[in-house]
């Protein structure tokens, strides 16, 4: 073997590993076509200037965003579905990361039956616990407590579902988290709480920050659970669902635009901020 070759480039190559590359390569593309094509429909029917978009396209227009604008009931609904996912997703930050801690640093007894309890609504349907929810809150507190359905059962439902996903993806966090940073911490004098503020955190805020995400994407796409447990009020799916039975406008096509790019702003504003928390993080230590 000539020096500088790499054992790989000297290994038998099948006849077909062309043919393969290629196919693998174009399953690919098609992959990627179905999954990303239905969204980029949607962004251009928004610009349609027919009010029942559809191929070929007639013209663009901003038209539709001018109405999304002035329509105060989708306004409405959109502001009922960040209002509860803003709250859904502190509570479940905070919450599934307190008891991620016990359940990988071992500090309950049975760690893995709590992390199956915990983890079991991901596995359950969504409209079991939207009937169970709705059982509870209007049968099984009564007569002690009559609980009108609202935002504030909403919450409680969208909070069954998402601390799940929270205590799981910040526990995979402190699974491969190294507890001599906290033996160090220690050593030098610094307490409990310095410690968990200074070192710990920093280090799990990514799957925290992940969590949150993940917590904001379901809140506002619920729409099993929320069905049950709404009172009044209306969120943003249900908006579109009572609309979409007389067919789909450009108007919802462009609040779906709306919040498309709004996700992919808080994405790529929490990823802006963790490089330079890492940054400080590193010239201070430096």
């Amino acid at each position: 073997m000539a020096r500088g070759t790499s054992p790989l480039e000297t290994m038998p190559v099948s006849r077909f590993a062309r043919q393969t590359r290629w196919s693998l390569i174009v399953l690919t593309g098609a992959m990627l076509a179905f999954l990303y094509l239905p969204i980029a429909f949607l962004i251009l029917f928004s610009f349609e200037d027919a009010a029942t978009p559809g191929l070929p396209i007639t013209g663009l227009t901003l038209h539709w965003y001018q109405v999304l604008a002035s329509d105060s009931a989708i306004q409405s609904a959109l502001l009922t579905s960040i209002e509860v996912a803003v709250v859904v997703t502190i509570i479940a930050s905070i919450v599934g990361t307190m008891v991620a801690f016990p359940l990988v640093r071992r500090g309950v007894r049975a760690p893995g039956l709590l992390r199956l309890g915990f983890t079991l609504p991901i596995m359950i349907p969504g409209f079991l616990i939207g009937i169970g929810l709705l059982i509870f809150f209007r049968q099984g507190l009564h007569p002690l407590i009559d609980v009108q359905l609202g935002l504030y059962t909403v919450v409680a439902g969208h909070l069954v579902f998402t601390i799940p996903f929270v205590v799981l993806i910040v526990a995979s966090r402190l699974q491969g988290f190294d507890r001599r940073l906290e033996w160090a911490a220690a050593d030098l004098g610094a307490g409990p709480w310095r410690t968990l503020r200074h070192i710990v955190l920093p280090l799990i805020a990514p799957a925290i920050l992940a969590g949150a995400l993940l917590c904001v994407t379901l809140s506002i796409d619920e729409f099993v659970i929320t069905f049950f447990l709404i009172g009044p009020q209306q969120t943003l799916p249900l908006y579109i669902y009572t609309q979409i039975k007389f067919g789909v406008t450009p108007e919802v096509n462009a609040i779906a635009t709306v919040i498309l790019l709004v996700s992919l702003l808080a994405v790529t504003l929490g990823s802006i901020l963790l490089t330079s928390s890492r940054r400080l993080r590193r010239r201070r230590a430096e």
